[in-house]
Formats: C-alpha cells, structure tokens, sequence
C-alpha cells in the first residue's frame, strides 16, 4: 500500500519583530554614520565629545562614501 504525506507549507514570511529589529538598527547607524557630530559621546563625555568627534572621525570615509557632506 502506498502512504500519502502531507507537507504543511507556512507562508507567513518574515517576522514583523525582525522587521522592526532590523529597521531600529538601520536608523541607528544611519544616524551614527550620517547625522553624529558628537551626540552620542557627549552622553559620556559631555561638551568634550563635540570638539572630539570620535565618531565622526571613525566614519569620515564612509560618510562621503554614502553622501554625506561632513566639511
């Protein structure tokens, strides 16, 4: 006798929790790679962080890689 086997396929796709994980942290490093002149380190650092610009400095390359004027 032969034996039928039914395959249970699921369509629901992608998460819509790693959708939002993933879009949170495409914003964030747009914004440490675009916008950042310091905000994040002066959490830390205070005024210092915006003379510094550790970030800036760590992303200059990519920055104009992406677009971004930065000088």
């Amino acid at each position: 006798m032969s034996e039928l086997r039914q395959i249970n396929v699921s369509k629901n796709g992608i998460p819509k929790l790693a959708i939002l994980a993933l879009s949170i942290v495409f914003a964030a490093g747009l914004f440490v790679v675009g916008f950042d002149q310091g905000h994040i380190f002066s959490l830390v650092y205070g005024e210092q962080a915006f003379t510094d610009l550790y970030l800036h400095e760590l992303t200059h390359d990519m920055r104009h890689a992406a677009g971004f004027p930065c000088h």
